[in-house]
């Protein structure tokens, strides 16, 4: 049996995660924190965290970890170059994985997005559109980041140096180099994402959508299975999946 403590408990993804748990039997709840818990006390009794946080909280969160040689599952996003360098540098220490998006299904859309890139070639402009609720704080959300990321990789780019949030105003024709990235923010949207790769006389469009949380909550419990058998590491959803 797997014990996992929970952090961000009380959050929309937290609660969808404990609703979930027993749909897997080998995975038992030690504990639950969220804002204002002490989770230092807690973590050393669970084999694994889940955290489903804040940005602001899961560098300390996993420095805990480290501490405890307990397993992590970072599910929380939003953390600027500084605090991603900081909670990877525990992954020397502790298996760890870092996914932007837990869905199985939008783990097929990376895979997907990095084929078609290479398929399609040079030739095809590049535009991801992500669309999300009203309450959601980040933009662009980690898994629209993490598309542009696969499409600059494929094409040997600097992501920073080709990036391009939205258009205003007179800024010219476009670049074949840019990669378009607009997010979009309204109602109750779990998550919409679509990589367009636009061409001459053709266009093709790989599109997901999310309709509940419960698919992000299923893959995050299935990572945090899979990660405690792991070594000490950094490790994503592709992995878990056996994609790479």
């Amino acid at each position: 049996m797997t014990r996992i403590i929970i952090t961000g408990a009380k959050g929309r993804m937290g609660k969808v995660l404990l609703d979930c748990l027993p749909q897997h039997p080998k995975l038992q709840l030690a504990g639950q924190v969220d804002q204002g818990d002490d989770f230092a006390a807690l973590a050393g009794q669970g084999d694994v965290v889940i955290d489903f946080s804040s940005h602001s909280a899961t560098a300390g969160i996993v420095a805990l970890c480290a501490k405890n040689r307990t397993a992590v599952v970072i599910g929380t996003t939003g953390h600027s170059a500084e605090d991603h360098s900081q909670i990877t540098g525990f992954s020397s220490q502790i298996p760890m994985v870092l996914s932007a998006n837990y869905s199985t299904g939008v783990n097929a859309l990376f895979w997907l997005t990095r084929k078609a890139a290479e398929i399609l070639g040079p030739g095809f402009d590049l535009e991801v559109i992500e669309m999300h609720h009203r309450h959601k704080r980040d933009a662009p959300s980690g898994t629209a980041r993490t598309l542009c990321e696969i499409l600059a990789k494929v094409r040997k780019q600097q992501l920073e140096a080709v990036i391009r949030h939205g258009r205003s105003g007179i800024v010219g024709e476009r670049t074949s180099e840019e990669i378009g990235l607009h997010s979009l923010r309204g109602g109750d949207v779990i998550g919409d994402h679509t990589v367009m790769f636009a061409g001459a006389g053709e266009r093709v469009e790989l599109t997901h959508k999310a309709s509940s949380r419960e698919t992000f909550a299923h893959g995050a419990l299935r990572a945090a299975q899979w990660v405690v058998s792991q070594k000490p590491g950094l490790y994503d959803m592709q992995d878990v999946l056996g994609l790479k």
